[in-house]
């Protein structure tokens, strides 16, 4: 257990190493919150939330439209009332 725990932490250590100092510089730059933003985290619900509740919606529409009409299509049988 402890050489793994030891090559597992040259490994680490090096892959750090190995990371150059730029990427992180260029990568704070999504931390900042411009005039988009809002209309960012807008699009991502739409897409994420709002989206599935049409899509059940146009669902349950269109498969109850086909339940009245099996119901309409079922042979009555003589003498009962519906």
């Amino acid at each position: 257990m402890q050489r793994i725990l030891k090559r597992l932490s040259l490994t680490t250590a090096l892959a750090l190493f190995w990371i150059n100092p730029c990427f992180s510089m260029d990568s704070y730059r999504f931390l900042h919150v411009t005039i988009d933003t809002p209309w960012s985290i807008f699009v991502f619900l739409l897409l994420t939330i709002f989206a599935p509740f049409v899509l059940m919606a146009v669902l349950v529409w269109r498969y109850a439209e086909r339940k009245v009409e099996k119901r309409d299509q079922r042979p009555t049988q003589p003498g009962s009332e519906e």
